[in-house]
């Protein structure tokens, strides 16, 4: 496919609809400008954040663990980490 696009006075662009429809590009997307020397390419830059959150948040429910449960657990597993790796530090200085 190729097509125009024309860089405006504050150097924005629009992608034609036809593009971001073929790959679901909606307002806010994110992308990364590669500049591979005179070649420019845009790839999508994956919301990481989202999807992590929505995977532990389906093997949470899969688990059959609540929220307050995941939460008292972290607090107890961040308890444990300071003392292993940071009194331990402070007792040798």
């Amino acid at each position: 496919m190729e097509l125009t696009v024309q860089v405006r006075k504050r150097g924005t662009l629009t992608l034609p609809a036809k593009l971001r429809e073929k790959y679901g590009i909606k307002p806010g997307d994110t992308f990364r400008l590669l500049d591979l020397g005179g070649i420019l390419i845009l790839t999508p830059m994956a919301p990481l954040v989202p999807e992590l959150a929505r995977e532990i948040e389906r093997l949470r429910e899969e688990a059959g663990i609540s929220l307050q449960e995941l939460l008292s657990a972290l607090r107890e597993q961040r308890e444990i980490y300071y003392r292993e790796h940071y009194e331990r530090t402070q007792r040798d200085a």
